[in-house]
């Protein structure tokens, strides 16, 4: 029984009453009395004012705390409540406006909040991505884009596992509750963690992605430099002072043998030096004096060295260019020894009869050395781009470390990975000039 039809049986039953008890009485007099008639009138008019006053002590305060209850379910926090002329009840209608008037403020202030922890997430240089109770995609903000490398429609609804690529592998293999350093095959270092909050008695969880590559190649860059300067000052200087020693031995012993042994020993230093120095010149690159090029012109350049560096094994190498023109901001001398160190890497791998292609696309200008060789296992994968890493027997793990940072001052993006179908690629990524 709703407000209004309460109320109309509140003033139906005693009007009812009332008219009743007049009709009784007139009925009793004849009709003919006029005191009869004066006494049912004044009844009636003491039933009115009783109503009335009825209505204000009862009815009003009722309907006035019904009111507040439709505020409430409504939701809607900035209307107030009138007094009613009773201190109780207006002692209640208080309460109730002091309630909605907390109420009020505190959706505001949690509005508030809510805004700028959106702002806050859409700001943050660190990839966030909110998941469902399916490890479902729900929300990710610009950075955790970028690094997956996916818009961010496309990655609603999709589970960490369903996105291509090397950091949403990594991310979509944590376990709750823990964080881990990534490095991935395109040289690219992360700190991920895998966390959960709470929300209407549920946990969410929620990861959190921080790029660190750029400072943890500069701590590692500081690092090797230094300790390169001081093996290079220590072994140059001993190796001078020993070859001296030697060519003054050498010149004072007539026998063959003993003079055969010192140009050995002469030989091995001269070895040790030039071992020393190419470490050395790995942190003694110039920086790139980048121009407009063609990739297509450039990688046709390179075609004769290379095709002579394959040949002797083997093996064959071929170029496939893109359609037009693949123009990007290059330093040729700088990125042809990197393509020198991709192909002989690719070479080495191989070790015989196999081939060996270079694939130019635009839009944006790519190249990619791909090659049929053994492949890459997860394991290497993971330190391929460590400083000094080589999965060579005699390899120093120069190579890769100069090939990444040749493509840093170009500002490329790259990677190193065996695809499904055995072939590993290297593909760098050029921006757009």
């Amino acid at each position: 029984m709703n407000k209004r039809r309460v109320t109309l049986l509140i003033f139906a039953l005693p009007a009812i009453l009332i008219v009743a008890a007049s009709v009784w009485i007139l009925k009793l007099s004849g009709g003919e009395s006029r005191t009869a008639l004066y006494t049912a009138e004044c009844i009636l008019l003491l039933a009115i004012l009783w109503l009335s006053v009825y209505r204000v002590r009862m009815v009003k305060p009722i309907s006035t705390l019904a009111g507040g209850i439709n505020l409430l379910r409504e939701q809607d926090f900035s209307s107030r409540l009138r007094h009613v002329g009773q201190p109780e009840a207006d002692s209640i209608v208080d309460m109730f406006n002091d309630m909605m008037e907390s109420l009020k403020r505190e959706r505001l202030r949690i509005r508030e909040q809510n805004h700028f922890l959106d702002l806050l997430i859409k700001a943050s240089p660190m990839g966030i991505i909110v998941l469902d109770r399916d490890d479902r995609i729900s929300m990710l903000n610009k950075a955790a884009a970028a690094f997956l490398d996916i818009d961010a429609t496309d990655a609603a609804g999709l589970r960490p596992a369903e996105i291509a690529g090397p950091l949403a592998e990594a991310v979509a293999s944590m376990q709750h509750d823990c964080t881990r350093t990534l490095r991935l095959n395109n040289s690219m270092v992360y700190r991920c963690s895998r966390l959960s909050y709470m929300d209407q008695g549920f946990a969410h969880p929620f990861i959190l992605m921080e790029k660190l590559t750029d400072e943890v190649m500069r701590a590692e860059r500081t690092a090797y430099e230094k300790v390169i300067r001081m093996m290079a000052h220590e072994v140059n200087n001993s190796m001078a002072g020993v070859n001296s020693i030697l060519d003054t031995a050498a010149e004072c012993v007539a026998d063959s043998d003993i003079s055969d042994a010192l140009t050995a020993c002469r030989r091995r230093c001269m070895s040790m030096s030039g071992f020393i120095t190419s470490f050395a010149d790995v942190v003694k690159i110039p920086e790139a004096s980048l121009r407009k090029a063609d990739l297509n012109e450039f990688t046709c350049g390179c075609m004769p060295m290379l095709e002579s560096m394959c040949a002797m094994r083997g093996i064959t190498l071929k170029a496939e260019l893109a359609s037009g023109t693949a123009e990007t901001m290059i330093d040729p001398v700088l990125l042809e020894q990197v393509v020198i160190n991709l192909v002989k890497n690719s070479a080495e791998s191989i070790g015989a009869d196999g081939h060996i292609t270079l694939r130019v696309s635009s839009g944006p200008a790519r190249l990619i050395v791909e090659d049929n060789g053994p492949g890459i296992d997860a394991d290497t994968q993971a330190k391929i781009f460590s400083p000094f890493f080589s999965s060579k027997e005699s390899g120093r793990g120069l190579g890769l470390l100069f090939v990444c940072d040749v493509l840093n001052k170009h500002k490329c993006s790259f990677s190193l990975r065996t695809d499904p179908d055995g072939m590993t690629r290297f593909t760098a990524t050029f921006p757009n000039p």
